[in-house]
């Protein structure tokens, strides 16, 4: 195999370190070992670097298609198999397909670490693709975009609906759930293709997190999943949002609703920016928790609203994305309320901090909220949001130990560089407005 282990970032204000032993097999299948003897347990999680973003144009919700498909059987384990195999031996699992990556992981007892990794392994290797699999599936996945969307008051509000209004370029504006049509003209080929194409080795990250000896961990990885052949991969497409130049304002009809809502979003700077990581201290300013700017003014000042919510990248979190994103908000409020006087509040509060910028003292502030935000994804769900970090660090930047260098850059953020940061992205020319409209016949965009 060849080594490219990283040692962890060692900087001297940082007082809690991750292990990260990184290494790739020869297939190029990213390993990340992260031990934690806290509990006798242990995550193994297998990331992909597919998601909604770039599935085929034509096949809208194909990706996450496919990761029902991966629970229906492989090689060795029959339809459902899997999932009894996990639970059998006292553990849970799940999957799930974002915008830049599709994963699988399991939680059980430590002593069962093989058992999780003979049956990843064996499903990489290849899947049980039939025309029943495929069609059953294809309707699992309508009823629950009909239940989850359509029939649903304020569904796919406003993490499915916004991508859709604010962003131009189709790979980050199509509908990720899938339109119906979409979802029935998918082909066993178009299965097929897409499993040799993604599913591969050289496609894929292997996080494995808790109590375990690293080098039976590492005999054990190269033992099932060494033989498995890596894939020739597509070009990527290009991915990019162009610079918003003009306020955009939707509105969307729901007849299911029985209040207005409004949502509000503007783009991100790039990933692992000063800019990025600004960003992230001004969310926590203005919209996370009851101190939030957004918050005081809405809700206690105002009383236009029950709750805001936001933030960062609604399907995960400010670090678990690898392309354009937005900064978001959205609120329910009552019909007596003027969406225009919703608007003014938010720009007040973004003008103060435009105008006036904002003092080292609230920076520290939200760098405890983010500090602590950060570390309860960490320690999560019994490492599962280590696991998380670390293969998408490793996915997207070839690097899982940044995951011990967050702390430090958002610790490098400036008062110059938030005022500079709230000037240029949060401008009303770079904002997408979306209001839904209750109690009225409903229309497709």
């Amino acid at each position: 195999m060849k080594n490219t282990t990283q040692a962890p970032s060692t900087k001297p204000d940082i007082t809690f370190q991750v292990p990260v032993d990184y290494y790739k097999l020869d297939n190029g299948l990213k390993v990340i070992l992260s031990r934690d003897t806290t509990s006798p347990t242990v995550v193994v999680a297998v990331y992909y670097n597919i998601g909604f973003r770039i599935e085929p144009k034509d096949r809208t919700g194909f990706a996450h298609l496919f990761e029902h498909m991966m629970f229906q059987g492989s090689q060795n384990l029959g339809k459902m198999e899997f999932i009894r195999l996990v639970q059998r031996n006292g553990g849970v699992l799940n999957g799930s397909t974002r915008f830049d990556f599709t994963n699988y992981f399991e939680i059980l007892p430590a002593h069962k670490l093989e058992t999780a990794l003979w049956a990843e392994a064996d499903r990489m290797k290849g899947l049980a693709i039939t025309q029943d699999n495929l069609t059953n599936q294809q309707g699992v996945v309508k009823s629950e975009v009909r239940v989850n969307v359509l029939n649903q008051p304020y569904g796919g509000f406003p993490w499915l609906d916004m991508p859709q209004y604010a962003n131009q370029n189709w790979f980050n504006a199509h509908n990720f759930y899938g339109d119906l049509a979409d979802l029935d003209a998918a082909t066993l080929e178009d299965v097929q293709q897409f499993f040799k194409t993604y599913y591969s080795p050289n496609n894929a990250a292997l996080a494995i997190v808790g109590d375990f000896k690293p080098e039976e961990a590492k005999a054990l990885v190269q033992k099932y999943f060494a033989g498995l052949k890596p894939a020739t991969l597509p070009a990527q497409p290009d991915i990019s949002e162009p610079r918003q130049e003009k306020e955009k304002r939707s509105v969307k009809k729901d007849s299911l609703a029985n209040k207005p809502a409004l949502a509000f979003a503007y783009h991100m700077p790039k990933r692992n920016t000063p800019e990025f990581y600004a960003m992230g201290l001004i969310d926590q300013i203005l919209m996370q928790g009851n101190d939030s700017k957004l918050y005081q003014a809405l809700v206690q000042k105002k009383g236009y609203t029950g709750s805001v919510s936001g933030g960062i990248n609604y399907l995960g979190n400010m670090f678990n994305y690898n392309g354009p994103m937005i900064w978001m908000g959205d609120l329910i409020y009552d019909s007596n309320v003027p969406a225009d006087s919703i608007l003014a509040v938010l720009d007040s509060e973004i003008a103060a901090l435009d105008k006036n910028g904002i003092d080292q003292a609230s920076i520290d502030r939200a760098l405890v909220k983010i500090r602590s935000s950060l570390y309860d994804n960490l320690t999560g769900t019994y490492g599962f949001g280590r696991a998380d970090l670390l293969a998408c660090f490793a996915l997207f930047d070839d690097n899982p130990a940044r995951i011990n260098e967050l702390e430090a850059e958002f610790k490098k953020v400036t008062p110059d560089v938030i005022k500079k940061t709230v000037s240029e992205y949060l401008r009303p020319t770079n904002r997408t407005i979306l209001t839904v409209d209750p109690l009225a016949p409903a229309e497709s965009k």
